[in-house]
């Protein structure tokens, strides 16, 4: 399986201006190219195109400092983005076409395969230098590429493409269903409860401040562009923090769970037509989902996605259905006396059709034959950070 480490780099100015000169010179290849099939009612194979690069160079000096890995990926960039709108558009989604990058708008470079040398905590990139980096984790596997992220802040990151063998973990015999909502983060089958970390209502007053401060400068100046940098620094410190709970979250029930099941959440539709969209922007809930997906593939867990429907609604021991609006939080079934938390009864439920789901049929928590099994999970971002499990 294929999983990806970041690491903070820290260069210096002469290497920074280095390698902000490398993503000017990608961004520049990138719109050359995007203007070439433009001009073309068919687009032409990669390697035609891929072909110029050389006479590019000859004529184009500049681009001679940018390795030649790096400059053949910019194509493969270009295609891929191509054929993500050509995806969208079979799906039946509106979609327009491949716009010309501005100025700062190009964010990476990548070295595939070769260029790059990881050597006495330094990062050696072909045509910039030794970058020290900060390796907080062992990188296992094999490494196929590395790409340089600028974020808005400033900041650089190396993120670099493993490939390694997964290792499986040892069975426990026990399942679990979760409720995900926004008073608490999660509301699990067997009654455990995980706080929301509500990192964006921590950090909102200190985003308005800074975005007033922002507001209050001419806009293209150096002053807007260092003030644009402290905004950005502190929705990526809201970013952060809620990556680092959610994969310490996410290692706890892998680590202790053989059969997890989730409902299968349509979370775009739900932010867009809810009026409590901000808390269900800030937990996150496909991220957690994708994070659950990946580790259970690689760990040998079982992920299942369940329809929602009614989840909350029916009764999770005798199967009746009691209708709650969302205020009321405690089930009451007047067909059994069952009594308990809305939530905790939800993810019963939810634990229930996957058993169902899956072959089992029985509500228990019985050990059973498991396998990884993939549910229409879609592309998974196989991205892991370090931290230590998450304690309920």
């Amino acid at each position: 399986m294929n999983l990806n480490y970041r690491f903070r780099l820290y260069p210096s100015k002469a290497q920074e201006m280095e390698m902000l000169e490398t993503l000017e010179s990608c961004r520049w290849l990138y719109n050359h190219f995007l203007g070439e099939l433009k001009k073309t009612k068919k687009v032409p194979p990669k390697y035609e195109l891929q072909a110029q690069i050389p006479r590019l160079v000859k004529k184009y000096p500049s681009l001679k400092n940018v390795h030649s890995k790096t400059r053949q990926y910019v194509l493969w960039q270009l295609y891929s983005n191509l054929k993500g709108l050509r995806g969208l558009k079979q799906k039946g989604r509106k979609v327009g076409r491949l716009r010309f990058k501005k100025y700062g708008r190009m964010k990476t470079f990548v070295y595939n395969q070769s260029g790059f040398k990881l050597l006495d905590g330094k990062l050696h990139l072909s045509k910039i230098g030794d970058i020290p980096i900060k390796l907080h984790r062992k990188i296992k596997g094999n490494i196929k590429q590395v790409c340089i992220k600028r974020e808005q802040s400033g900041r650089w990151f190396a993120i670099f493409s493993v490939e390694q063998k997964p290792e499986k973990l040892s069975t426990t015999g026990r399942a679990v269903g979760m409720d995900l909502n926004t008073q608490n983060y999660l509301t699990d089958s067997e009654g455990g409860r995980v706080e929301h970390p509500h990192e964006l209502l921590k950090l909102e007053e200190r985003v308005k401040i800074q975005q007033r401060k922002l507001s209050r400068k001419k806009k293209g100046s150096k002053n807007w562009i260092k003030q644009a940098s402290r905004l950005a620094r502190v929705h990526e410190r809201i970013s952060d923090r809620r990556r680092d709970f959610l994969h310490k979250l996410s290692r706890y029930y892998i680590e202790n769970y053989d059969l997890i099941a989730v409902e299968d959440l349509a979370v775009k539709e739900m932010i867009e037509s809810s009026y409590n969209a901000k808390n269900k922007a800030d937990s996150a809930w496909s991220t957690f989902i994708q994070m659950l997906f990946y580790k259970a593939e690689g760990a040998g867990r079982t992920l299942v996605k369940v329809d929602p429907k009614n989840t909350s609604q029916i009764c999770s021991r005798c199967g009746a259905y009691v209708y709650k609006p969302v205020w009321i939080r405690e089930h009451r079934c007047p067909t059994c006396g069952l009594v308990m938390d809305r939530d905790h009864n939800a993810a019963k439920n939810i634990l229930n059709k996957a058993l169902q789901e899956v072959g089992s049929g029985r509500p228990e928590l019985t050990p059973v034959e498991m396998r990884p099994l993939l549910h229409s999970m879609g592309g998974a971002s196989l991205v892991e950070e370090a931290g230590s499990p998450h304690h309920l």
